[in-house]
């Protein structure tokens, strides 16, 4: 039976164009990392600039983030989605995130690198437990992050994304910030701006104990 649930959500995703999720009864859910205020700001100006220069209207305005995860749950799941969350949390030590230089999904993102890759793949191991349980309740798969990013600009017509590319392969950019918290965020659609559900502090890491004493 639950199989057979999965099956026709999947089905109502891919013939139909819905305007929310919450229309077939589920939310869109996302798991993320934000860099700190002064780096947020640099990119935010990233992505202005990008809007300025290639005359391309963004799509909401969302707070720069790294996703980890993302996936499609009923309301009703939230509560134990949240635990799972908070357990993996608080056995994970925040760590430094460096972004270097810009790459592009063909034909249609351009986003920052994340040149240390592992504690975010590290992360999407951990939250398998999540998938198993998203799956147990005949929801879509979860997606995990395999390639860690920051988007800069997405949605994009080819014709702009490959102009893109060839000037942004110009230009350079570096920065680093410490995640010390994961956001669960929540939208009845992928146009609609995000929601803050709950936020996962990490642990401090080793060195800072011994700073504090």
């Amino acid at each position: 039976m639950l199989i057979l649930l999965s099956q026709k959500i999947k089905k109502m995703i891919q013939e139909t164009k819905y305007l929310s999720w919450t229309e077939i009864g589920l939310y869109e859910y996302l798991l993320v990392a934000h860099p700190d205020s002064i780096v947020s700001s640099k990119i935010m100006a990233e992505r202005e600039s990008f809007s300025l220069d290639y005359h391309h209207k963004m799509a909401a305005a969302t707070r720069p983030h790294i996703t980890i995860a993302n996936f499609l749950a009923n309301e009703a799941m939230e509560d134990t989605i949240i635990r799972y969350t908070q357990r993996i949390c608080c056995q994970q030590q925040s760590f430094e995130v460096s972004l270097n230089n810009y790459s592009g999904f063909p034909p249609h993102s351009v986003y920052l690198r994340v040149q240390n890759p592992q504690p975010f793949k590290q992360l999407a191991k951990e939250l398998k437990v999540i998938s198993g349980y998203v799956n147990s309740c005949s929801c879509p798969p979860v997606k995990l992050t395999t390639n860690p990013h920051l988007t800069i600009a997405g949605r994009l017509p080819e014709t702009i994304y490959l102009k893109a590319m060839m000037d942004y392969s110009q230009k350079t950019f570096h920065e680093t910030f410490v995640v010390d918290a994961l956001v669960l965020l929540r939208r009845s659609s992928e146009f609609d701006d995000c929601k803050v559900i709950q936020v996962f502090g990490l642990q401090p890491q080793d060195g800072k104990f011994l700073n504090a004493i």
